[in-house]
């Protein structure tokens, strides 16, 4: 099927609508989750792999950060320039097949070094996957729909990271930290057939209800554009800094509940198991689903939720880093996990409500270069430097509850950000095809 014509009015596709759309949706959301299995299983593995090394707090912060963040945020936005271009369902099953194979080859890492280069190219291959992803499904559901869609696709990050504590957690007691990447690289690598031989390609624009420009730019256009988008750059910067709390806290968490509470590894896989999957799913879910309801009414509301919900984090991290009785911590994490998801769908949603359909994937690895460099990178990489060189010398193994609650408390500062983009967006917004 051919593109629509500049000045074609764009109607609903009803293939693009129905029971299809929802199989692209779960197929390319289990692959998000073994996306986050794969990249968050680092989590569990920062102990053994600090011990068998030999290398410091920082060393790991700068493994389970930077060293997969840097490649890739570096080459997201050629891969986006290419999905938005080419086939997104080709540049999908590539993606999940090297990113699988870089997993597999992690356990067979010989030194801190090797290893830190075998997980830049895990970080290389997941690049590809979600910029194409969030384009694809954006041509499958309409703006009414896609908040909730995007929530959805967004469990990958909770099913993937709770599934992998668990499974890191068993594995490492029992086998050790490589068959652990072992056992979580193989499965994708059949998924990336799957996403080749059952994905169709839409048009692009396919559900969009108004008129909407469907031709080739360039990356000087998109960032024009963007620039132009006072509620775009608000909502990046104030994800940026939810994202340095969520991914330092969940990065950290599993070394911080055996430090200080001295747990188990198999009861702290258990434990932020089920938190992150039930709290984490269900606040991403929520905040999407609210957030489409008050949404069509008011569309500031897309990002007042998110503003309100991180604001109300901060309480939740002070307990659970600062509480002593290990239940109470516990009790602390699941609402602070719970409200930090829930800003997930708008986000993505109204990144890609913002801009023209043939942006979507530039738009994408453009907030996600920004936020990850910032979140995924600084987030784990600060708390271990806090608690080499500031709390550490003064409190040793607790240095890491005061490391924690200071990057949880500079997430809380991302509600000032989103309260801004929310004075925009609807202009925004309806004025997005005007010239």
């Amino acid at each position: 099927m051919n593109a629509p014509d500049k000045n074609k009015k764009i109607t609903e596709n009803s293939e693009a609508t129905g029971i299809y759309s929802y199989y692209v949706l779960s197929l390319l959301s289990v692959v998000y989750i073994f996306n986050f299995i794969d990249r968050q299983i680092m989590a569990v593995l920062i102990e053994p792999i600090k011990q068998e090394f030999g290398v410091s707090d920082t060393a790991m912060g700068f493994l389970s950060g930077f060293a997969f963040v840097f490649f890739y945020t570096l080459v997201g936005i050629p891969i986006a320039r290419w999905a938005d271009r080419g086939s997104r369902r080709f540049i999908i099953a590539l993606a999940v097949a090297i990113w699988s194979i870089m997993t597999v080859a992690s356990g067979m890492a010989k030194s801190f070094v090797q290893l830190a280069i075998i997980r830049i190219f895990v970080g290389i291959g997941e690049a590809g996957g979600t910029p194409p992803s969030h384009s694809l499904l954006s041509d499958y559901f309409p703006l009414k729909k896609r908040a909730t869609a995007l929530a959805i696709y967004s469990w990958g990050v909770y099913i993937g990271a709770a599934l992998a504590f668990p499974i890191g957690g068993y594995l490492v007691e029992n086998y050790g930290w490589r068959t652990a990447f072992y056992g979580v690289g193989a499965p994708g690598i059949l998924l990336s057939l799957l996403v080749w031989f059952t994905v169709k390609e839409p048009p692009r624009g396919n559900v969009e209800v108004s008129s909407a420009r469907v031709e080739h730019v360039s990356l000087a256009e998109v960032l024009r554009f963007i620039a132009s988008r006072r509620s775009f750059i608000f909502i990046v910067l104030g994800s940026s800094l939810q994202s340095l709390s969520g991914f330092g806290v969940i990065t950290w968490g599993a070394p911080f509940l055996a430090r200080t509470h001295e747990m188990s590894w198999s009861e702290i896989g258990t434990t932020m198991g089920w938190i992150i999957g039930i709290a984490g799913c269900t606040g991403v879910f929520l905040g999407g689903k609210l957030a489409d309801r008050l949404g069509s009414r008011d569309a500031a509301w897309y990002m007042r939720l998110p503003a309100i919900e991180s604001l109300l984090c901060i309480p939740f991290i002070a307990g659970f880093t600062l509480l002593t009785n290990t239940n109470l911590a516990i009790l602390c994490f699941i609402p602070f996990y719970f409200l930090g998801a829930a800003y997930v769908g708008p986000m993505h949603a109204m990144i890609q409500s913002l801009v023209r359909v043939r942006m979507r994937a530039t738009a994408s690895a453009i907030l996600l270069f920004v936020v990850n460099m910032i979140g995924a990178g600084l987030g784990p990489l600060t708390i271990g430097i806090l608690n080499d060189y500031l709390f550490g010398p003064i409190f040793g193994d607790e240095a890491i509850r005061y490391s924690m609650l200071v990057v949880g408390i500079i997430g809380g500062i991302a509600s000032i950000l989103f309260w801004q983009a929310s004075k925009s967006l609807a202009k925004d917004l309806d004025t997005r095809d005007n010239g």
